[in-house]
Formats: structure tokens, C-alpha cells, sequence
């Protein structure tokens, strides 16, 4: 298999902001040719966003570049005739049309399913949406803070005991619901090479919220409660699957689920062995039943402790446990950097910057990513493909139907 698996794909993309933006430059990301379709006047909303300007002395904007890293930008004015007229003409060799624009704008740009495939029956036709495509709120708009966060429960199961719920972090919902599309276009493009079908595929961000958050919503249902029973850490029924913080104000996380099995060797090197036989610990039984004096043994242990001792510590037991790492600390990850999660990218001015690669790698090969592209930056290269001349693009710039 080739580690770009897409390449002889052709992707058109109809949608702005994250979400299905994304899970173009997922696609991207594995060899289709995303071609991005923006208004010339402005093109995606999101360039204008003031996460241009978050970064001192840098003209990067992340949230333009982490959803569109790879594609290419045609400007285009759908409004207007001459420009649907080049839609349908770049539809008709591509093999997925993916768009997040709302049904009366995909009716008033003649870009809805039935519009595209009479130019090309065999396209693939992709739509992402707040809400879903059926029932009284198909229609409005939804951004993940709303569809994902709140309406799907995900803001409720993660902010338990809070008297707010807490606030979402950025991008939290689209960039994952993004994965999510780009697997439901790998699964369809096999469906239409098995069986010659064509699919209409839809993921909304409601609907990847209650994924999210299935167990607790299913639990909730069978055990009747609007809200699950939250655990302190002193309640907790394994004492050693559980956070604790060390001298220095880091955080450490244990997962160690066969308690029995871990408990003798953590008490040896915390220099508590004691504890083995302690009446309270002596096993998983007596640990649960003693949960809260078991915690505060062990914050005492850890807090006692820097970071880097309570590492060293723990690497010499075999229980699984992290360091609860912080954004930046993610840049001096060794294993993050030995499978080629963070990837360097050259920008227009020849400077370099880090993006996170999509989490999906073929043979073993990281991706190599490429910058998002300037608005527009492609219209005469992918017009002069379809067969237009010089004369013509000059025609439609005067007329303002490209960029």
C-alpha cells in the first residue's frame, strides 16, 4: 500500500471554518487533491478570524492552517452562472463532493445532491452539519461549542460537580468529527469500487457528541439518573487508578486496573513496604473498602516527590502511568517525535512551523505536510486544467466570478 492512499482522488470542497474543512485535510494528508472552493471576495470566513493575529510577530493562522494544510483554493463566486458552470465542470471529474453549507444555501447555489449528480452520477456526496440532515433543527447552523459540547452531553459528562459546565477547549468536537468524515469518505469510496454505488454520507456534530459520550448516555438511561454519580478521588474504587500531584505542581496518572497485581512492588519503591501487609491495603477488597486512607498514603508518597523522581520511580514497575503533559510539553515528547506526530511545515515566507499530524499513518510513514494555501492561490492553475485559456480567465476576473 502507498503511504498516501487518496493519491488519484479528487476532493471538492464546499464548507468553511473546521469541522468538514478537517476532514479535507485529513484527505489531503493521504494524497487527494482537495481543491477548496472560496468566495472571491473573502473566501473562508475563517481567515478573517482574529486567530490570525495570535501569535506575535507571525502572519501564520493556525486554525487556517490545521484544517487546510495540503489543498488547493480556487475563488470562486457560485452566485453567479459562469461560476456554476465551472463547479459542475470540476464535479464532473471528481470523485467526492464534501460541504458544510446549510440546506437553503445548497438549494440557492443549485450545489445539493440531485444539482451535482446530474453533472456526475457517480459522485460521492458528502455532507457535515451541526444537527444533522432530518428533523426541526436540520436546517439551522451549529458550531461544536453548541451541537457537540452542550446538545450532545459531552459538557455534562466532563464537567460533573461543577456548578458551570466547563468551557470547551478549541476546536475540541470538529477536529475529531473531522477524522470521523474522512473515515465514512474511505468507506464509501470502497463501496462505489465493491459495488459501483455512489453514497450520500452524513456525519453531524450532534451526532459524533453522543458517540463521544455513549457510555455515560446509555448508562444514564438504564440506571434512570439525569446525572451519574461522580467518584472523588477518595471514593475511588482502585485507589492506584487515579491522579496524583508531586512536589513541584506537576500531575501524574495511574492506571494500574490490576491492582493486585502492581500494588506490592509501587509500595517497594515508594520506600512503604509496610503498606503490602497493611490490614487496610492488603488487597484490591481492602484498598476499595479503604479507599480514602489509601489516597491520602499515596499523596503523601507523590507529594513528597518532584516530577522527575516520580518518573523515575514509576519506570521501574511495570503498572501503566503517564505525566499528565501540558500543550508545550508535547514538543519534547521522544516517543510523540519518534512516530512522527508533529510535523514540520513551510510557510509562504520560507519560515517553518509545527502542525500535528492526522492520527492515521499507512506503512508505517508519517505524513509530510504541506501549508494551507492562500485564498484563491490556485484558480488559474486548476481552471487551465479544465481545458479554459488566458483569454477567458482574464474574462472571468473582470467579470469578478474568480479570484
Amino acid at each position: 500500500m502507498s503511504a498516501r492512499p487518496m493519491a488519484g482522488v479528487r476532493v471538492i470542497e464546499v464548507a468553511a471554518w473546521t469541522f468538514v474543512p478537517a476532514a479535507g485535510g485529513v484527505l489531503a494528508d493521504w494524497g487527494a487533491d482537495v481543491i477548496k472552493i472560496e468566495h472571491p471576495a473573502g473566501g473562508d470566513p475563517q481567515r478573517g478570524l482574529a486567530a490570525g493575529g495570535m501569535v506575535p510577530n507571525s502572519d501564520i493562522n493556525f486554525m487556517i492552517e490545521i484544517p487546510n494544510r495540503g489543498k488547493r483554493s480556487v475563488g470562486l463566486d457560485l452566485g453567479t452562472e459562469a461560476g456554476h458552470a465551472l463547479l459542475l465542470r470540476m464535479v464532473t471529474s471528481a470523485d467526492v463532493f464534501l460541504t458544510n453549507f446549510l440546506p437553503d444555501a445548497r438549494r440557492r447555489l443549485r450545489i445539493d445532491v440531485e444539482d451535482l449528480r446530474a453533472a456526475n452520477p457517480d459522485l460521492i456526496y458528502v455532507r457535515g452539519s451541526g444537527n444533522g440532515v432530518r428533523g426541526p433543527d436540520a436546517a439551522k447552523g451549529g458550531y461544536d461549542a453548541t451541537s457537540y459540547w452542550a446538545r450532545g452531553a459531552v459538557a455534562s459528562v466532563v464537567s460533573q460537580g461543577d456548578v458551570y459546565p466547563r468551557s470547551q477547549p478549541i476546536a475540541f468536537g470538529d477536529i475529531a468529527g473531522a477524522q470521523t468524515i474522512a473515515g465514512g469518505i474511505a468507506a464509501a469510496l470502497y463501496c462505489r469500487a465493491a459495488t459501483g454505488v455512489p453514497s450520500v454520507v452524513d456525519v453531524s456534530l450532534l451526532s459524533y457528541g453522543l458517540w463521544n459520550a455513549s457510555p455515560h448516555i446509555v448508562l444514564s438511561k438504564m440506571l434512570n439518573m439525569p446525572d451519574l454519580p461522580m467518584r472523588s478521588r477518595q471514593q475511588a474504587s482502585n485507589p492506584i487508578t487515579g491522579s496524583f500531584k508531586t512536589r513541584d505542581g506537576r500531575m501524574l496518572q495511574l492506571v494500574m486496573l490490576q491492582s493486585d497485581r502492581y500494588w506490592a512492588r509501587l509500595c517497594e519503591l515508594l520506600d512503604r513496604p509496610e503498606l503490602v501487609d497493611d490490614a487496610r491495603f492488603d488487597s484490591a477488597r481492602s484498598r476499595r473498602a479503604n479507599s480514602a486512607a489509601c489516597v491520602a498514603e499515596l499523596d503523601t508518597e507523590f507529594g513528597r516527590r518532584s516530577l522527575e523522581e516520580c518518573a523515575a520511580l514509576l519506570s521501574r514497575q511495570d503498572g501503566p502511568w503517564a505525566v499528565h503533559q501540558r500543550p508545550i510539553d508535547i514538543y519534547d515528547d521522544e516517543q510523540i517525535r519518534a512516530n512522527g506526530y508533529i510535523r514540520e511545515v513551510t510557510a509562504t515566507d520560507g519560515s517553518t512551523f509545527d502542525l500535528i499530524a492526522n492520527p492515521v499513518q499507512f506503512d508505517e510513514t508519517p505524513p509530510d505536510l504541506v501549508r494551507a494555501p492562500v485564498m484563491g492561490e490556485h484558480t488559474e492553475e486548476v481552471l487551465l486544467e479544465l481545458g479554459l485559456d488566458w483569454d477567458r480567465l482574464i474574462e472571468l476576473k473582470v467579470d469578478e466570478v474568480i479570484s
